[in-house]
């Protein structure tokens, strides 16, 4: 063993440095002023209840793949992960690439909205967002992208809805609720859902989210922000650093029903793989799953490990399934420096060929 060489006037002086970083920060976090929601330029085209649906505009002349392209965030969090800072946004990446893009924003649940279920989602909401797109470009059938939960939503709704979609594209989304690696899924298991949502009506949206961060304890709440000491002296990496932790904690309450249905159905009886999925009462396969689809998963995912993703190969019924393995987290997928170079230009390469 080697001996530890601590020397009281190495820390005295390690002491000061972080006191003086300590204080550069807060003179940055002073001047920060507020935080945007998103940075590409947007207008809303449809609004029901608490959704709205978005349009990215561009100069219609760089829109080269000329079916849109809806993206059906999770409820969890709030989509503008998507589009999160400028050189930091999936959205901007995409539309580099040459897509049309709309967008669904699930809005704030708020008490009236606790009996509202998985149908009222996909077949609802979203089969109308559909259908406002397909009206106005006068077409039959949308691109669809689903991250995370919003993919669990996008799987059931284009097998429910083949009509309407020319092709799927996956992000981080689970289709085996129950791979050994899955830390979520074992707490879930023995959770008295119905119990739950009886007594709170909606979840709390922070209640799920220190969940989330619960399962890296050190890394998510601790860590970090010893390591933040360092980056806050730069006030444009502490800006940075802040409008993550904004969306981190900007964590919608989840509607009861929903609640309900999703974590029975899929995180307790994995439906997706023991079959017997119903949604608004019609039978749900992932065999007829029949268009294109790109599935991207992230290797070291903590959320959804890859083995979660790569359950639907051989499971829909497309033969045209192509995976995507990107080396990295379920945040980093979305806003890393390596995401944004491969994951916006494979998927619009993707869309382009088809």
């Amino acid at each position: 063993m080697f001996p530890i060489d601590v020397r009281p006037d190495r820390a005295v002086e390690e002491l000061l440095e972080f006191n003086r970083k300590l204080g550069e920060g807060f003179k940055s976090l002073q001047d920060m002023g507020e935080l945007e929601s998103g940075v590409s330029p947007r207008e809303a085209v449809y609004e029901e209840d608490k959704l709205v649906l978005y349009r990215y505009t561009q100069d219609e002349s760089k829109v080269t793949v000329k079916t849109p392209l809806l993206i059906v965030y999770a409820l969890v969090n709030r989509p503008y992960m998507t589009d999160l800072q400028e050189n930091r946004s999936t959205i901007k990446g995409m539309l580099d690439a040459g897509l049309d893009v709309y967008l669904i924003d699930w809005g704030y649940p708020d008490g009236g909205d606790r009996f509202i279920g998985m149908d009222d989602y996909i077949n609802g909401y979203i089969d109308r967002c559909v259908d406002v797109i397909r009206e106005r470009h006068g077409i039959e059938k949308v691109n669809l992208l689903g991250i995370c939960q919003g993919g669990t939503f996008s799987l059931c709704y284009s097998a429910l809805h083949q009509d309407k979609v020319r092709n799927l594209v996956t992000m981080v989304t689970p289709v085996d609720f129950q791979t050994p690696d899955n830390l979520l899924s074992h707490w879930v298991q023995d959770i008295d859902v119905d119990t739950m949502v009886d007594s709170l009506g909606n979840v709390p949206g922070e209640l799920l989210n220190w969940t989330f961060l619960s399962l890296k304890p050190l890394q998510l709440t601790g860590q970090k922000y010893l390591d933040m000491v360092n980056l806050m002296e730069d006030p444009k990496a502490a800006r940075n650093f802040m409008r993550m932790e904004k969306w981190i904690f900007d964590s919608p309450d989840q509607a009861g029903g929903c609640f309900r249905e999703f974590t029975k159905t899929f995180f307790q009886q994995n439906r997706f793989i023991e079959g017997g999925l119903e949604i608004g009462g019609q039978p749900v396969s992932l065999k007829d799953v029949t268009m294109p689809v790109l599935n991207i998963y992230a290797r070291h995912d903590h959320l959804v490990p890859p083995a979660a993703s790569q359950a639907m190969k051989g499971r829909v019924g497309t033969k045209d399934y192509t995976e995507l393995d990107f080396p990295g987290g379920h945040i980093g997928i979305y806003v890393s420096g390596k995401a944004q170079k491969t994951v916006p230009p494979a998927i619009g390469e993707w869309l382009a060929e088809r």
